[in-house]
């Protein structure tokens, strides 16, 4: 059976003239997202302010879907009834009397109108008053008591130009910009924690991700490149399509350790990471580099390692994660689906060759220094050129 499901969204709707770019590719997101569980039956259209899903898929997939798509603030099953005050009133009281089947006890519900078509016959005070009398009026007594604050059934009732909507249940949604419309940007993705979420919190503001790892077979094993195309595949799941980069970093780090001070050996190699990450991303027509730092979280990650890390890029590095502490960002891990992944015990590069005592207040000269008897150029080149690239769909 068929069901309908009002969307919400949030900012986009303050866009001014920009706003229908904002709602025609969260529409087009929301068709994506949906037709990958190959419905029969899907239908996605959008009037003023509000976007509709028509689908023959079950609620709970339709829900756990569109909690992927960012843009959403709200997934509302609802029903769709001619503008008749009869057939309203029946409708709110049919679903109260759904919501009064899942709880025991007393009861509180609100009626919350909303009337953007002036030429109904009632406005939202009198659709309140009307609505909630009818409803109390003909549930069973002592079930049901009006609470305008914190109701536990809110009805929301929406008087639109063609037809009255009608819904109690509003389902959060993950909000943001709708993926896309901000631009692409590369992704330094190791198999930590911390960096999946960087990439899904810039996903979160519009931007498509370009997932770059640096694998260095034998030093890591190749399963940890396979975890790290697992986590490519959960950003998948919200992003839809990505394309993996992965970079082998074997010949530069051996240089780098042959011939690098040991104390700078790990921004050192932060700053070539940037530099292959930077060349990867341009070819990508992307405009920025993402990482997944945390202030002070390692010695790589002070404010002096991560001012001569930038040094070196010219497009701009975002650090989403940057005033997060380690606790913050596990939760949002779990939540996004990729911390069981990143907790699996598969080292990837930057474990490689860690110094005991890094430096962790290099100055520029101190790095120029040690980058001096470094021959690397060809093969950061080689590293650019034969990256290999997986493309992963999302399911």
């Amino acid at each position: 059976m068929e069901q309908l499901y009002l969307i919400r969204y949030g900012e986009i709707g303050i866009k001014g003239k920009n706003r229908p770019l904002f709602e025609n590719k969260l529409v087009n997101n929301i068709r994506e997202q949906l037709k990958r569980a190959e419905p029969k039956q899907l239908d996605v259209y959008k009037t003023y302010g509000r976007i509709y899903v028509r689908t023959d898929l079950e609620q709970e997939e339709v829900v756990e879907r569109l909690q992927k798509v960012f843009g959403i603030v709200g997934i509302c099953p609802t029903k769709r009834v001619p503008l008749d005050m009869e057939k309203i009133k029946a409708t709110c009281l049919e679903l109260v009397n759904e919501q009064l089947d899942t709880k025991g006890g007393k009861t509180s519900f609100k009626i919350i109108a909303r009337r953007s078509n002036k030429g109904f016959e009632l406005d939202s005070m009198e659709l309140n008053r009307e609505l909630g009398a009818h409803v109390l009026i003909n549930t069973e007594d002592g079930r049901l008591e009006v609470d305008v604050h914190q109701p536990e059934i809110p009805v929301n009732v929406e008087i639109r130009s063609k037809y009255a909507y009608i819904y109690t249940q509003d389902l959060k949604g993950v909000g943001g910009l709708p993926l896309g419309v901000t631009g692409k940007a590369g992704l330094l993705l190791s198999g930590g924690i911390d960096s999946p979420v960087a990439g899904w919190m810039t996903m979160k503001r519009g931007v498509k991700i370009v997932p770059i790892y640096f694998h260095s077979f034998p030093f890591t094993s190749d399963r940890a490149k396979e975890k790290v195309i697992d986590l490519a595949e959960v950003l998948a799941h919200y992003q839809g399509e990505i394309d993996l980069h992965v970079v082998d970093f074997t010949a530069i780090q051996t240089e780098m350790n042959d011939k690098c001070p040991a104390d700078l050996i790990t921004i050192i190699m932060r700053r070539i990471m940037m530099d292959i990450a930077e060349r990867i991303t341009i070819k990508q027509e992307g405009k920025a580099l993402i990482t997944g730092e945390s202030m002070g979280q390692v010695a790589s990650q002070t404010l002096d390692s991560m001012y001569v890390t930038n040094l070196v890029p010219e497009m701009p590095v975002f650090r989403p994660l940057i005033g997060l502490d380690k606790l913050e960002i596990e939760e949002k891990a779990k939540m996004i689906g990729t911390y069981q992944t990143s907790i699996q015990p598969y080292e990837d590069c930057c474990t490689v060759f860690v110094p005991k005592t890094p430096e962790t207040h290099p100055t520029k000269e101190q790095v120029l220094a040690g980058e001096e008897d470094l021959e690397i150029e060809d093969l950061i080149q080689q590293a650019v050129e034969e990256v290999e690239v997986i493309s992963i769909v999302g399911e």
